[in-house]
């Protein structure tokens, strides 16, 4: 009989489970308090009873651990230091959606020369994880396989489901099961309807086909998320003006949700120049300032150093502390940036 399966595969490789990665990497009280104290955090933010903004800061993407565990090690102190008018969380990002084809993140491919060391970019990413929460420093990613939170999810204190994935049934029911607040981008032209959808799809309970702790395929009843909420990352356009954050207010309010938003001051917003998160962050200060209540939130790309870098044939030539994809803030920039954010932010809540 001919080969009816598997005709279009050329290996598989087993990994370790999720149970047998935690049993190596395990979270210890100080990591579990760090991860609890950010999602209340985060869910006290966007119910409004905590009047800080939170600011979700990082590289645009992981590829060395060292140079993320330096910016983790400035970020917290700065966490500590404007804590009563902030709440700082870490971009800790491993996995990148592409368009068509390129590099997918530390995960997928951590050593950056398309061997895929999959076991290797897991293990590294929940240590990472694990050590930034030890700084006690949140940490906040993007969930794009929908089998890689059961290796890392319980060392996140915030989630996004990207502008390319909301439309995905599979994520938004892995939403719907995710233990930490969820933030859904508008999609990559810019509509908003479809983010609505997605939180109210995330709301409800679900049941579909994933693996449990022992990596065996199981299926996956969901409670469902009430913490789902709203992330304008712009797209044909930017949406981070009065207008567009009013039509999202509108548009959240008639689908009965909350209305808590955040901007991401990359991506369109920024047109992908690093230098224009700049005019997103002090455009929604202004509009803060004016007395906006629904901006609870922004995102900001930022790394040790600004800009990017191609990716190289040799990766032992890349530049250290500089994004591999996005353009990000240097830390010098993001540090005014922050300290100026937060004497505006002391101004409004005391």
């Amino acid at each position: 009989m001919e080969q009816l399966h598997d005709l279009r595969v050329s290996r598989i490789i087993r990994l370790p489970s999720p149970g047998a990665l935690k049993g190596m990497l395990p979270v210890v009280e100080q990591v579990a308090g760090t991860v609890t104290g950010g999602r209340r955090e985060v869910e006290q933010i966007l119910t409004g009873k905590d009047a800080r903004l939170l600011v979700i800061v990082g590289p645009c993407s992981i590829h060395d651990v060292d140079a993320a565990r330096e910016y983790a090690g400035r970020l917290a102190l700065l966490r500590t230091e404007l804590q009563h008018e902030l709440c700082i969380m870490m971009r800790v990002y491993f996995e990148k959606p592409r368009t068509t084809v390129g590099w997918k993140g530390f995960i997928n491919d951590p050593h950056l020369d398309d061997t895929y060391d999959i076991e290797h970019g897991l293990f590294h990413a929940r240590k990472l994880l694990i050590e930034i929460n030890e700084m006690g420093l949140p940490a906040a990613t993007e969930f794009l396989d929908p089998i890689s939170p059961q290796y890392v999810a319980d060392v996140v204190s915030w989630a996004a489901i990207g502008a390319r994935t909301i439309e995905s049934q599979t994520h938004r029911q892995m939403a719907s099961g995710l233990s930490m607040p969820v933030g859904f981008k508008n999609s990559t032209d810019g509509r908003l309807g479809v983010a609505v959808d997605a939180i109210r799809s995330a709301m409800h309970p679900h049941s579909f086909l994933g693996i449990d702790q022992d990596g065996y395929s199981s299926v996956i009843t969901t409670k469902g998320n009430p913490f789902g909420h709203l992330v304008l990352r712009g797209g044909a356009k930017p949406n981070y003006d009065e207008e567009s954050i009013a039509a999202a207010e509108l548009l959240l309010g008639k689908a009965g949700l909350q209305q808590s938003l955040l901007v991401d001051c990359s991506h369109a917003n920024s047109g992908k120049k690093h230098e224009r998160q700049l005019t997103v962050w002090e455009h929604i200060l202004k509009q803060k300032e004016a007395g906006n209540k629904s901006i609870v939130g922004v995102m900001i790309e930022s790394n040790l150093y600004c800009g990017n870098q191609p990716f190289p044939e040799d990766p032992d030539k890349l530049m250290y502390g500089v994004s591999i994809t996005d353009e990000c803030l240097a830390w010098e920039e993001t540090e005014c940036m922050l300290r100026a954010g937060a004497a505006v932010m002391h101004n409004l809540i005391s």
